[in-house]
């Protein structure tokens, strides 16, 4: 491994361990790029407890099923701010904004990574969205044969499931250290930093929002449940026309 390759690891690392940051600027207004920062921490922390809530529903997805689809639905919002937010900072990098390039872009492992979790969530979440939406008859209808792989909306939802939890795993390592670090100290000073008010309204909108998604999509979730024709995998029942207790 050459000087530059280790460089790189060593960078992550110790970003990861909280050992190093960028250099975030106060500003006025929305708080610069630190207020930037505390907003991408607070959304990171509110996602960790979501995620790990929906991993706890994936243990029992039949009997769980509406909570599943609920905390499901529930994360779409917080995740669309934390994608902003963590955009906007890339974009603005970037794009030559002073502060941002004086604060320096994260280690070159992260930048790596951040695409690859952001694409494989969208996947994850918005093909679990499908499956609600058009019921469990469709989500069975192979859209394309990949040689001789049946592809249909239950399949990319199982294995994009894969893909998100292995690049979100290594997200989560190389990220909860320094939000957490971010988040105790806006809780120690809170409004060492301008904008407090503005990304506390940002936080709790995506909430509540998520709230309205939760109940629209829990409502539409009738093909899924029990007395349905198939169960979840997707398999037609046996006496599918009384199924109360054919749970997988």
């Amino acid at each position: 491994m050459c000087s530059s390759d280790l460089f790189w690891v060593v960078d992550a690392w110790e970003t990861a361990l909280g050992r190093r940051h960028r250099a975030n600027e106060v500003g006025s207004g929305h708080g610069g790029t630190a207020g930037n920062a505390a907003l991408s921490a607070w959304a990171g922390i509110l996602l960790l407890v979501l995620f790990a809530a929906e991993g706890v529903t994936v243990l029992s997805v039949g009997r769980l099923l509406t909570w599943h689809v609920a905390v499901g639905a529930l994360i779409v919002p917080p995740l669309l701010l934390k994608i902003g937010s963590t955009g906007w900072r890339m974009v603005s990098y970037y794009a030559g904004r002073a502060a941002y390039v004086r604060s320096g872009p994260p280690p070159i492992l992260f930048r790596v990574l951040g695409p690859l979790v952001v694409v494989t969530s969208v996947i994850l979440l918005g093909s679990g969205v499908v499956l609600i939406v058009v019921g469990q008859s469709a989500s069975r209808t192979a859209l394309v044969n990949l040689g001789g792989v049946r592809v249909d909306w239950i399949f990319i939802h199982q294995a994009s499931f894969f893909a998100w939890f292995g690049v979100m795993t290594l997200h989560v390592l190389g990220r909860v250290v320094p939000a957490f670090q971010i988040a105790g100290d806006r809780l120690r000073r809170p409004r060492a930093i301008p904008g407090l008010g503005k990304r506390s309204i940002a936080l709790v909108g995506t909430i509540l929002l998520g709230v309205g998604c939760a109940l629209l999509l829990v409502n539409a979730e009738g093909s899924w449940r029990p007395e349905s024709r198939f169960d979840f995998q997707g398999h037609e029942r046996a006496g599918a026309h009384s199924a109360l207790s054919m749970l997988p």
